[in-house]
């Protein structure tokens, strides 16, 4: 699980989805990606810009190959060795001991599932983008989440595009056809289907508070100002989780991911994991 998959085959990013050839114009440094995410959408033909964000319409197949040979033009924060150990440490502590403690929960739960979903198993992985290495390149990793939606939902997403209730490169529907029946809706709303992130956590992939790790064919999507998400570790909750969550805008989901690494503190994460949990039980603006 705790796995870098820099060098995952393309096609366990995205079932169904071919990666496109290593001959796509990418050159090195800062515009790397950018010339790579030109010559993909050339090949689906069409690339806009938005405001903050390129309109780019590619597979998570096609965006992690892309990445995995791409330049951010941005490093990493590995500042602050202090905060960093003691955030680290907490993360280690906090993650383990909620491990432990929701065991029982999480067979249940996972009963459950498998009892309203027949024939897909509880757990359900996605490849996600974490903190960019020391040179800039992209870090890729699996993140584990619990089962909320139907098998093959990930394929069915070309075919719901035209109902995207969000803007930007996110893709949020209140009503989600894919959903799974009596159970899928309530552990979304309340956040219960990121519990098993708290692996990744431990594994030291991600942390408790940080911006949300996006998933590649967003990041493709992304200018330097996004771009600079990644310059810390993606974590389980943050701002926006204690804020608006998914009724937030992408620029919003931006600008609260940006403050917060500008005035990061052990006790601001302190803070932010008390309203991630608010928000949790109180299930508001999440779908």
């Amino acid at each position: 699980m705790a796995e870098d998959i820099r060098n995952l085959p393309a096609d366990a990013a995205g079932a169904g989805a071919h990666a496109p050839g290593k001959d796509n114009g990418m050159v090195g440094a800062p515009t790397a990606r950018c010339c790579a995410v030109e010559g993909e959408c050339a090949q689906h033909g069409e690339r806009q810009t938005h405001g903050d964000w390129i309109a780019c319409d590619c597979s998570d197949a096609e965006a992690t190959e892309v990445l995995r040979h791409a330049d951010s033009g941005v490093r990493p924060d590995l500042s602050r060795h202090g905060y960093r150990f003691a955030k680290r440490a907490f993360d280690i502590v906090a993650s383990g001991a909620a491990i432990v403690l929701l065991l029982v929960p999480g067979a249940v739960l996972s009963a459950v599932i498998c009892a309203k979903s027949p024939g897909a198993g509880p757990f359900y992985s996605q490849v996600r983008v974490g903190r960019l290495r020391r040179d800039g390149s992209f870090r890729l990793f699996r993140m584990w989440k619990f089962r909320s939606m139907v098998p093959r939902a990930d394929e069915m997403l070309a075919q719901l595009k035209e109902k995207n209730e969000a803007d930007g490169p996110l893709f949020k529907i209140k009503d989600d056809p894919r959903i799974i029946p009596g159970v899928g809706g309530f552990i979304r709303r309340h956040s219960i289907d990121e519990l098993p992130q708290l692996l990744n956590v431990f594994a030291g992939q991600m942390t408790l508070i940080g911006p949300r790790p996006a998933l590649p064919r967003e990041v493709m999507q992304y200018d330097y100002r996004a771009m600079r998400r990644l310059s810390v570790k993606p974590g389980c909750g943050g701002a926006w989780q204690a804020g608006e969550r998914s009724d937030s805008t992408f620029e919003g989901m931006v600008d609260a991911d940006l403050e917060y690494i500008e005035r990061s503190s052990f006790g601001h994460d302190l803070r932010l994991i008390l309203g991630t949990l608010r928000s949790m039980l109180d299930g508001k603006g999440a779908y």
